[in-house]
């Protein structure tokens, strides 16, 4: 009995330990590459794209933490601005075996003169090369019924959900 109640009590103390509570259900996904819409969302006669990067961990019980950046510039143009760049700390999250969901407060550069801080952004991702792994960006508060909302009139930026063109997006 005397050895049973230090075993137990180290045994408590592991299971119950902060690095191990954090550890359950915890979540990596991070990835970057380019994406296409497979459409042109803005009427200028080129297929819209962006490229991304992302590096999220998701904690449990709504808690992440990590960063995203989606750049359409270039080559992956969109609304006819020479730049639209959405980057943003992630907060908040939620993850499945098939799919993960992650938000937070973004800057959002329009690259010609106009920048906007403190916009919450939320963010779908599937993993996959390319071809087979999604993301889809809804920038809350903002933009609501410009080409390419795919939800003109509830107040947010809904894009369409992007294929990855090249690169991945990987959770584990």
């Amino acid at each position: 009995m005397k050895r049973f109640i230090p075993a137990l009590t180290a045994m408590l103390v592991l299971v119950l330990s902060p690095t191990t509570a954090s550890a359950v259900g915890r979540t990596t996904i991070n990835g970057g590459g380019t994406g296409t819409f497979n459409a042109d969302l803005d009427n200028d006669g080129d297929i819209d794209g962006s490229h991304f990067g992302l590096g999220v961990n998701v904690l449990g019980a709504g808690e992440a933490r990590g960063h995203f950046g989606c750049l359409m510039a270039g080559n992956a143009d969109i609304l006819g601005l020479p730049l639209m760049a959405v980057e943003g700390n992630v907060t908040s999250g939620s993850a499945t075996a098939a799919s993960a969901t992650f938000g937070g407060i973004a800057t959002v550069n329009l690259g010609n003169g106009t920048i906007f801080r403190g916009v919450p952004f939320a963010v779908t991702v599937t993993p996959g090369k390319a071809g087979v792994g999604t993301l889809q960006l809804t920038v809350i508060g903002a933009f609501d019924g410009v080409p390419g909302d795919t939800s003109p009139g509830n107040g947010n930026y809904d894009l369409p959900k992007e294929t990855v063109a090249s690169g991945q997006i990987d959770m584990h």
